[in-house]
């Protein structure tokens, strides 16, 4: 069997691209490896523990322990559901910034971007072409059939409730955590876990795709399945063009806050969060939502000059001691 062996890294650490960035660190086939498993064993143990902590204030506010429970089950799905999902995944972030430095002995903001944190003029203008590109997508859906997916919903608007105030909070302010967890643990850590194992570099944008598309669920309609499947592949892409997760984050919360957005105007949450029934002809939507995203972002990364490899500056930093 042969061993997968890790180049090092250069002699000064510049000129680094975001997937080859555990080289900064402790290097080692095997890290990445058990990498994956630690984060995603604590993933579900944080996500565990916040069920917990959801549940017993159910119970304190006077919630019964069945209504509890139903509450948290997702059928049908409840704010309360809506903001476990969102907590659990957000809780992820932090799972991958204590994987990246118990392990591989690197900073939490080496996962950010290459340098070394989110640069957020450049995620506000990512924000402004995803609008663009999600713009784009709902024309192009309107002038074909029905797509199915969870995106049929009537031209009625829906009342607005307690229930319906409840979960616009929740999509309002715990949805972008949820969209940025997932984005640091599959574009963030598994893209770096994987690029520091292989020399390719579309194993280190493939897999994680594929992997973000399974973890939606084993049971999920093929085009459903490929739609996410297509995000991650731009996202993934975007993340090693661009040196961050910047553009993926950007994309993810926007495109959660128009579906979720819709559902609670006119549809329902529970099809919003679990669609079914897809058809091909969302094919053509997928396409124009990722190529207009690709290609916009990194027209606009060129324009302003986006860096996506270290630089001295950067290491300087890191090394500085007070």
């Amino acid at each position: 069997m042969t061993v997968p062996v890790q180049q090092p890294p250069p002699a000064t650490g510049e000129g680094l691209t975001y997937e080859r960035l555990h080289r900064l660190g402790r290097t080692g086939w095997w890290r990445p490896l058990v990498g994956v498993l630690l984060l995603v064993f604590l993933v579900l143990v944080l996500q565990t523990v916040a069920t917990v902590v959801i549940a017993v204030y159910l119970l304190v506010r006077g919630v019964g322990v069945d209504e509890a429970l139903d509450r948290l089950t997702g059928d049908p799905v409840t704010p309360s559901f809506l903001a476990l999902v969102n907590v659990g995944w957000a809780l992820a972030i932090p799972a991958v910034w204590l994987v990246g430095f118990a392990l591989h002995r690197l900073r939490p903001g080496w996962v950010s971007s290459v340098g070394l944190r989110l640069r957020w003029r450049w995620f506000a203008a990512c924000f402004g072409v995803a609008f663009v590109a999600l713009f784009l997508t709902l024309v192009v859906s309107a002038l074909l059939p029905a797509q199915g997916s969870g995106t049929e919903v009537s031209t009625e608007l829906n009342d607005f409730t307690r229930t319906t105030r409840d979960f616009a909070l929740v999509v309002l302010l715990l949805t972008p955590l949820q969209a940025a967890g997932e984005e640091y643990a599959f574009r963030g850590y598994l893209t770096q876990a994987f690029g520091g194992l292989v020399p390719w570099r579309w194993v280190a944008v493939v897999v994680p795709a594929f992997l973000f598309a399974l973890a939606h669920g084993v049971g999920q309609d093929l085009p459903i399945f490929f739609d996410r499947f297509a995000f991650g592949l731009v996202a993934g892409t975007l993340v090693i063009l661009t040196g961050g997760l910047e553009a993926g984050i950007a994309m993810h919360v926007l495109n959660n806050w128009l579906a979720f957005g819709i559902a609670l105007a006119f549809g329902d949450m529970t099809s919003a969060l679990n669609p079914s029934g897809g058809t091909w002809w969302s094919l053509p939507v997928t396409l124009t939502q990722s190529l207009a995203f690709l290609g916009l972002t990194l027209l606009v990364a060129r324009a302003m000059g986006v860096r996506r490899t270290t630089d001295g500056a950067v290491l300087e930093r890191r090394n500085t001691r007070v």
